[in-house]
């Protein structure tokens, strides 16, 4: 795990800044020179501060909710919690523009929501309720916004589709990109190599995204992969190993990034996270890893937490702000969750609606 080596300077919480700078560890770089990589610092301003803080607790809040639903069997089928990994879409989102193009495999809840969709419709969508951002029909794994193309229940499958997103972007040439995510068990899929290799090709602002929460389905990386630096993958492609835990680190990554590809083709970047829950709802997550690890993890290196400290030692925050937006925000939460369990489930009419009938 990377870890930052410096934090910003302590003030007094009687006194409030209107912006700070955060230092971190620079990114390790592959075929990219020592000092063309991105910044080793960030700015944040206090109102950055305050939505970072709030977009990565409501997450928390939504896959904790999510949690306990599928265990009261309120949510059936599959379920991959996002709990742990909050900074990697909080950081990239806060990063690019809304008209850019992101698309991610079946733990899909927290990008979904920092695309856009309100948790109501997040929760629904697990319930099978017809409030859900898929009418109720997608579930955990299959959930749209705009310019959010899912969730993807196929292992990989979605990278070579962000691949054509890239290709669309350059095509219409409105200086956008693509942003294609997966996870360290998916690093080994076929389709992903070629996905590399015609983005290469065709020089496009696509960014490949692994997010390597340490463990696949079931096993550690050093157990799935003989090369676990995800970030050098490609090896014709240029990549960027940087600290997902933070999600300072990861903004200001991405930013560079999007500057990268759209001049220079594709990207790969490893964002090194963390998974709190098992790889779904029928893992519990401890037969291949132990109860002490993830508490460490969670007690030295939580996204949300370590943000929150050093965002009230740096002044952008009080802690009596902090205990204010998470009251709102479980608050928030519980009624959300009271509105998507209210709404009804699809109309039987509708059972064969967005079904496509193929044939030759």
């Amino acid at each position: 795990m990377l870890r930052r080596v410096l934090s910003a300077p302590v003030r007094s919480l009687n006194r409030f800044a209107s912006s700070a700078s955060f230092d971190f560890n620079p990114c390790i770089l592959h075929d990219i020179a020592a000092d063309a990589g991105p910044p080793t610092s960030g700015t944040v301003t206090a109102e950055e501060a305050v939505k970072y803080y709030t977009q990565m607790q409501t997450i928390r809040r939504m896959e904790l909710k999510a949690d306990q639903l599928y265990k009261q069997k309120v949510i059936r089928g599959f379920c991959h919690l996002y709990d742990g990994q909050e900074a990697c879409c909080v950081g990239m989102e806060n990063a690019i523009e809304v008209t850019d193009d992101v698309i991610t495999s079946y733990r899909a809840h927290g990008w979904t929501y920092v695309r856009g969709i309100p948790v109501k419709e997040v929760l629904a969508e697990l319930f099978g309720r017809d409030l859900g951002c898929s009418r109720g029909r997608g579930g955990s794994m299959h959930m749209y916004a705009d310019n959010f193309f899912g969730g993807n229940g196929i292992v990989g499958a979605q990278v070579p589709l962000g691949a054509g997103l890239a290709w669309n972007q350059k095509y219409t040439k409105n200086n956008g990109i693509s942003i294609s995510i997966y996870g360290d068990g998916a690093a080994s899929q076929g389709q992903i190599f070629e996905a590399y290799n015609l983005s290469k090709l065709w020089k496009l602002p696509a960014i490949f995204v692994c997010e390597n929460n340490q463990y696949g389905m079931g096993t550690s990386v050093d157990r799935h992969s003989a090369s676990t630096e995800f970030y050098k993958r490609a090896g014709y492609i240029p990549g960027i190993l940087v600290d997902g835990m933070d999600v300072v680190a990861v903004r200001e990554a991405t930013k560079w990034a999007k500057e990268f590809v759209l001049k220079n083709g594709p990207l790969l970047i490893e964002l090194k996270t963390y998974r709190y829950h098992g790889h779904s709802m029928s893992d519990p997550g401890t037969s291949y890893r132990s109860r002490d690890e993830v508490q460490a993890m969670k007690k030295t290196g939580d996204p949300i937490t370590g943000f929150r400290k050093r965002c009230i030692d740096a002044g952008l925050m009080t802690a009596d702000q902090v205990k204010s937006i998470d009251k709102e925000v479980k608050k928030i939460i519980e009624a959300e969750t009271g509105e998507a369990l209210s709404s009804p489930e699809p109309p039987m009419e509708s059972i064969a609606h967005n079904i496509v009938k193929g044939g030759f």
